[in-house]
Parts: C-alpha cells; structure tokens; sequence
C-alpha cells in the first residue's frame, strides 16, 4: 500500500515538474506572440485551436485514456502481456483515425475556415496544423501506456522536448525570416507545434523498451477481444471529448460573432478575443500542471482499487485528490483577484487582460477540482457521466455566449464561465458520490452472499 501511494506521489511530482517547467516555457513564448504578432493575429492562432481539439478528440484523446485504463487494470491482475496488446492495438487505431483527419481537413481547410471558423485567413493554419495529428497520435497513446503503468518519466520528458522543440524552431525561423528581410506571419507559430509533436513522438518511440513489441509470452486476449476492450472504454470518451471539442468550436468560433453584435467591430472583436484565450486564461491555467498530472495518474489508481473492489481506499483517494485540487484553486484564487491587473499590464501591457484574470479568478476553486473529479468519474469506467456532465457545462458557456455577450459584452460570457463550472463541480461531486456508495453495497451483497 505505501508503495504504490509513494509511486503516487512521485509520478505526480515528476508530471507536475514538467508541467511547470512545460508552462513557464509556453507563458513566456505566449508573451513573446503577443508582442510579436500583436492581439489580432494571436486571435486568430487561438481561433483554430478548438478545431484541431477536435481532431485530437477523435484520433486521440479517448483512446489514451483507454489505454491508460486497460493496462493499469491487466498489470494489476498480472496480465501484462494483454496490456502491451491492447496498447499496439490502440497505437494502430490512433495512427490510422489521426491520418484520415489530416487527409479530410486539408481537402477542406478553405471550406472550413469560412463556414466554419467563419475567417479564411485560418485556412493556411488549419492546413498546417493537422500535419501533427499523426505524431500527436504516436505521441499520446505511448503517453497512455506509461500512465496505465504509472511510470510519469517518459510523458514528462516528452512533454519537455516537445515545448523546447516547439518553442526554439519557432525562435529560429523567426530570426532567419527577419534576417531574410521577410516579415514572418502568425503561421510560423503553428509550424512549431508541428516540429514539437514530431520530436516528442520520435523521443517517444525511441524510448519504448523492446519487450514492449516482443510476444515473450502468449496473450490471453485475442486481436478482436482488444478491439472490443478499447472499443468499449473509447467510444464513449471519444464521443464525449469530440462533442465537447465540437461545442467548444462553435463556442469559440461563435465569440467573436456576438462581440460585434455587442458593438463592436470586427478586428476588436478579434483582438478581445485573442487576449481572453491567448493572455488572461493561459494565467489561470497554469497552476493546472500540478491538477492535470493529478487527474492523470488518477484514471490508472481508481481504475486498480476498483478492480480489487476497495471503495473504502477508492472514496479516500479520491478526497485527498480532489481536496488538494480545491486548497489549491482557493489560493489561486486569492492571488490572481490581488495581482491580477498587475499581471496584465506587466506582462502583456494590456489593461485588458487584467481585468480579465480578476474576473476569471473566482472560477479557481472549481475549475481545478472538477478536472480530478472528472478523472475519477473515469477511471470508475463511467465515461457516459463524464459527457453528460461536461455537455451541461458547456451549455451554460453557449448560453452565455449568445444571450449574455449581446446584452453584458465579453462580461456576461466570462460570469457564464463561473457558471459552469460551478454546475460541473457540483454535479461530479454527487455523482461519485453516488456511484462509489453503489459500489459499495454491491461488494457488501456480494460478501454476504
């Protein structure tokens, strides 16, 4: 028991170190776009973000959480060998989805860029941008392989190459532009992200140990039983983080839409946005280092106590995560309402972004916590919960979006954020609640009977 709390805590400790380092790195290359390429044009780097979320979500983001699941429970029962399976298998699955998404969003970046983002200066970005699916994909699933193991070094020091690798080739590219007598655009951005991907994929591969590929011993699971296995735990989340990533774009891409019918035109309503997701909310994400590397390792954890049916070890891991998350969002909270309008003005020169990261900091507490709650929820393996919860959240957003930004401005949306979050919070609290009592009383039936 100590052991596996203590490999915990370190896996945590490694991850949140990354994360850090990782989010120092990006806040300050954040800065450096702002000045560089000014509000607008870091508005619209920030537009195709929720698109390529949401191709990430189909190629991606349900199968390394699967992944994550299915090892840690067969490496708990000894079977590690249907858990190097099911993660080759998954690996495939990933790679294949990620190329049809490259292939099919290239054929229509125009299209989509029009009617979809509803700017076809997001074409050329869009095109680019979706060459890193196929890396992320190799990327994220052997990222998933080492959480269902709980082994963090290897995410970790992906997740560093990948920020260095991201952040230098764009410094470079930029010097060479300007030393060219060329002034570089907005794209040169986005071509980082794809030589990050492309090296924390290679780092990757490189450091998967041989016997990961070696049948040294037979599988206990059949090809199509693996299927079915990822299948069953991945399709919900896949429909769950893609319609979370398809609302999110129509959240995103509809912002800019409803500023102007706030009065204002369409390069301010561009600029507002970029400093509202380009600036202010990347503050208040960055204490998420320590909360995402939380809520990653505690899929694999939840998912080992509940196959050895200890709801009692479960709720209280669950506690002490969620518990940390919240300490931690009230102190943020505090430190963001007292410095935040320092903040924008020093760090961005933007009286703007400041009031921003006071007004966002109240969602702190919240925000934090419900990411471990949710991590819990699907490491019960009920990811249906998670897709209902999350799809009330961001229905709150919408609302704000078209009803709160015409009448308040960007106000009414950023009090919709609070909102929701403060539902989702709720909602994955009573719900574990709920399913760990149930739980609970099935073991207590099933001993005595």
């Amino acid at each position: 028991m100590f052991r596996k709390k203590h490999s915990l805590i370190k896996g945590t400790l490694i991850l949140t170190s990354a994360g850090l380092v990782s989010r120092v790195l990006g806040f300050f290359f954040r800065i450096f776009l702002s000045h560089t390429f000014g509000e607008e044009q870091v508005g619209l780097y920030q537009l195709i973000f929720p698109f390529y979320a949401l191709c990430l979500s189909l190629s991606t983001s349900g199968l390394e959480t699967a992944i994550s699941r299915s090892v840690s429970r067969f490496h708990s029962l000894g079977r590690t060998q249907d858990g190097k399976l099911i993660f080759k298998t998954g690996l495939i699955l990933s790679v294949l989805i990620s190329l049809i998404c490259t292939f099919l969003v290239q054929e229509n970046s125009v299209f989509l860029s029009n009617h979809f983002l509803g700017d076809p200066r997001c074409a050329t970005l869009l095109y680019l941008i979706v060459l890193a699916l196929p890396a992320a994909s190799v990327h994220s699933c052997i990222c998933g392989y080492h959480y269902g193991l709980q082994s963090t070094s290897v995410p970790a020091i992906s997740q560093l190459l990948e920020q260095f690798v991201r952040i230098s080739s764009v410094f470079v590219l930029y010097f060479i532009f300007l030393h060219s007598g060329v002034h570089p655009e907005i794209s040169l951005a986005v071509s980082g992200i794809i030589f990050g991907e492309f090296a924390a994929a290679g780092y990757s591969l490189f450091s998967l140990k041989k016997s990961c590929f070696d049948a040294d011993s037979p599988y206990n699971l059949s090809i199509s039983k693996s299927c079915s296995e990822l299948l069953r735990l991945s399709v919900p989340l896949t429909v769950n983080r893609t319609a979370i990533a398809f609302l999110q774009g129509i959240e995103a891409a509809s912002i800019p839409v409803c500023l102007e019918l706030a009065s204002h035109n369409a390069s301010e309503a561009l600029s507002i946005y970029g400093v509202l997701t380009g600036m202010a909310l990347p503050c208040i994400l960055f204490p998420c280092a320590l909360t995402n590397s939380i809520s990653l390792l505690l899929i694999p954890a939840v998912a080992q106590k509940q196959a050895k049916n200890s709801s009692k070890e479960t709720l209280l891991l669950i506690k002490k995560a969620a518990g940390g998350c919240f300490s931690l969002g009230l102190l943020c909270s505090v430190f963001f309402l007292l410095t935040g309008s320092f903040l924008g003005n020093f760090l961005f020169h933007s009286t703007l972004a400041g009031n921003f990261i006071v007004t966002l900091a109240w969602i702190c507490p919240f925000l934090y916590t419900s990411s471990a709650l949710l991590s819990a929820i699907n490491g019960l393996g009920i990811t249906t919960l998670t897709l209902m919860i999350n799809l009330l959240g961001l229905s709150i957003r919408i609302f704000s979006v078209y009803f709160g930004i015409p009448h308040y401005g960007i106000t009414g949306y950023l009090w919709g954020l609070f909102i929701s979050q403060l539902a989702v919070c709720l909602v994955a609290s009573l719900t574990l609640s709920h399913e760990i009592k149930k739980e609970y009383l099935q073991s207590v039936e099933s001993a005595t009977d």
